[in-house]
């Protein structure tokens, strides 16, 4: 249930709430309504029923950052002496003491840019809502403001690209968003204020020395301001009041911030108060707002993984946003093929998410023919296999099969096969939905197998989306067996209708893929095997290793299972980085533990191994390894590369 709304009258009627960083007030007007800026009071949200029914929404990340055709974060780039961004520039345009990131500004002319024909191509794809880019770490506003010079309204294609985006979406009825990834650009940059290192013009200032444009690079910051968002309450006040600018005058249905909430609790919640009561004020008392942010909620936003999934069910819904490509327009790369959108979208989507993916858009506002063609094929798949996506809600498990996503950001890339089957519900109506089209014509669905109770997954009809002719099944105590016609509907998908009563998973095996000894019988437990058990927990790398970080919260854990294993004494060693001194953790290994305090690293990149001593097995067969924190409330971060049990002779 939940909580009465008790704000006090003074936010209830809109008066400025002042808040207090490092003794420097802040002023942040919220607009009137129940919400305020605690996360007490935004436990009062609930998620809109557009956004849970949508599933499927496009972006257009987009804006001056295409111009080089190289990629994401060029406008930073181009001032790290060395790099191919640098040196592109360099060549292209000169050396950015005298022409950098404001020259190419005004090469952005969007001149082939039809936003009501796009919006129509992505609402034929499937989507049910848009999101435009407000603004990037570049500091470059594609909305027409009146608090920062450095718009498209006023520069570039002299379009106000937001606005043009948004009546092309409440044309078509769709939901439309903004995303805004200014909070991170006060640190983001600060290398355009450097010089080179080396050279013929080694120390002299890059562009954004230059106080006559620090409008837009921003001013110094001050030592050990480096965080993606920054400490100074200057920037804070600043951030507020353009978002709000954006949100009073645009009133979108969905704000998207580039990271957690922005500037710790109390600013960024004022503005999230501020979204969900300009939204109610907007829609004489209806919410329809919705705020994604990389930052767990418990409901009071959405949260959203940045390439990446959520590892099962959350209760909440929650959104991946990815690419299809670059974040802006890179001629290097190459676009994932459909089955990677259509199987992300399938996973997602039965896990109570939703995909917000970016179609990537040349500089002059156009698509490349290999685009369009995608998207009129998703075009078609959608047609057949969109009552199975859209306006559904999750199973009681959201699928088996080979394949288990690890949650967390920036894991996508996924092998999926007929095996892989993801469950959504509509009402008593449940879809089992393969990721390919399985072998001999044959599906096997284990979680519908025959139980001991009779009145248990009784299957009454199965239905083939898309194909008209009567399918026959049989179901035993090994699963639900469809018979599939002998022409392939599709290589992407196969999905069934499937109606009955008391349908329940059966159980079946879930366990995660196994850790087995080399022909040493060494056991090494590296990261990528590794199953993660929270939502901000990711793979990544780091000095050339792969391991497991943004371990930030400490009730999150990871774990592997190993079979195969031998009897005997086994040396544990640990292989991490981390920064604080008293980074203390457990391995839990068979049942037996180590408490594990390793001395700082030096660095998130520099690892150090650390000898634990024996733990001796017993038994031969299988055994699991977890890793968590010593104590949740006390948790320092760590980088895990890698634990091993290494057997004595």
């Amino acid at each position: 249930m939940k909580k009465t709304i008790c704000a006090v009258s003074c936010a209830i009627w809109g008066i400025m709430l002042l808040a207090t960083h490092d003794g420097k007030a802040l002023d942040l007007p919220i607009t009137p309504g129940p919400f305020v800026g605690t996360m007490d009071s935004l436990t009062n949200y609930s998620c809109p029923e557009w956004f849970r029914d949508a599933k499927f929404g496009i972006w257009a990340h987009w804006g001056p950052q295409a111009v080089p055709e190289e990629g994401d974060w060029y406008a930073r780039k181009m001032y790290q002496q060395g790099t191919p961004d640098y040196e592109d520039h360099l060549k292209r345009w000169g050396h950015p003491s005298t022409n950098g990131w404001k020259d190419i500004i005004p090469l952005w002319k969007a001149e082939k840019w039809d936003p009501a024909a796009l919006i129509a191509l992505y609402q034929r794809a499937g989507a049910k809502y848009f999101v435009s880019m407000g603004v990037h770490h570049d500091d470059f506003f594609l909305w027409n403001s009146q608090l920062h010079r450095w718009n498209a309204a006023q520069m570039g294609p002299h379009r106000d690209v937001v606005g043009e985006w948004q009546k092309a979406a409440k044309a078509a009825g769709l939901p439309f968003g903004v995303s805004e990834h200014l909070g991170a650009s006060f640190t983001w940059f600060q290398d355009s204020h450097k010089s080179d290192t080396t050279g013929p013009l080694a120390g002299v200032p890059y562009d954004g020395s230059d106080s006559n444009y620090w409008d837009l690079y921003h001013f110094p910051a001050s030592s050990g301001d480096d965080g993606w968002y920054s400490k100074d309450p200057r920037w804070q006040q600043q951030w507020y009041d353009q978002i709000r600018e954006l949100v009073d005058n645009y009133h979108p249905e969905l704000l998207y911030s580039d990271g957690p909430v922005p500037f710790g609790n109390e600013v960024g919640l004022s503005q999230i108060a501020n979204f969900y009561n300009d939204n109610l004020a907007h829609n004489h008392g209806q919410l329809t707002a919705v705020y994604n942010c990389k930052q767990p909620s418990d409901g009071r936003w959405e949260q959203d993984f940045e390439r990446g999934v959520n590892g099962g069910i959350n209760p909440h819904p929650w959104q991946t946003d990815t690419s299809i490509g670059d974040w802006f327009y890179n001629k290097h790369w190459q676009y994932q093929p459909l089955s990677w959108t259509v199987h992300m979208l399938v996973d997602i989507v039965s896990k109570n998410g939703n995909l917000l993916l970016n179609v990537v858009l040349r500089p002059d506002g156009s698509l490349d023919p290999e685009v369009v063609t995608m998207l009129n094929q998703m075009a078609g798949w959608s047609a057949v296999n969109g009552e199975a996506i859209f306006g559904t809600r999750p199973w009681l498990v959201f699928g088996e099969g080979e394949v288990k996503a690890k949650g967390g950001a920036f894991k996508e890339d996924f092998t999926y096969s007929a095996k892989d089957i993801r469950f959504t519900t509509k009402g008593p109506t449940l879809y089992a939905i393969a990721l390919g089209w399985p072998d001999e014509n044959r599906l096997t669905i284990r979680s519908l197998a025959k139980t001991g109770d009779p009145d248990m997954n009784r299957i009454q009809r199965v239905e083939l989306l898309g194909y008209h002719g009567d399918l026959k099944f049989d179901q035993t105590t090994n699963g639900l067996t469809v018979e599939l016609p002998n022409q392939k509907l599709s290589d992407l998908t196969c999905s069934l209708r499937i109606t009955g009563t008391g349908l329940k998973p059966a159980p079946i095996a879930t366990e995660q893929a196994a850790v087995t000894p080399d022909s040493r019988n060494r056991l090494i437990f590296v990261a990528d095997d590794a199953t993660l058990h929270g939502n901000q927990l990711k793979l990544e790398q780091q000095g050339g290793k792969s391991d497991i970080g943004y371990w930030d919260h400490g009730d999150e854990w990871i774990s592997w299972r190993a079979d195969g294993v031998k009897p005997g004494v086994y040396q544990v060693g640990v292989v991490t980085a981390q920064l604080a001194q008293d980074a203390t953790f457990v391995i839990e290994i068979g049942g037996q533990s180590f408490t594990v305090n390793p001395p700082a690293s030096g660095g998130w990149d520099k690892f150090s191994d650390t000898a634990l001593g024996p733990v001796e097995i017993k038994q031969a067969g299988s055994l699991w390894v977890k890793v968590h924190a010593a104590d949740p409330a006390s948790w320092r971060s760590i980088n895990l590369n890698s634990i091993r049990m290494i057997p004595e002779r």
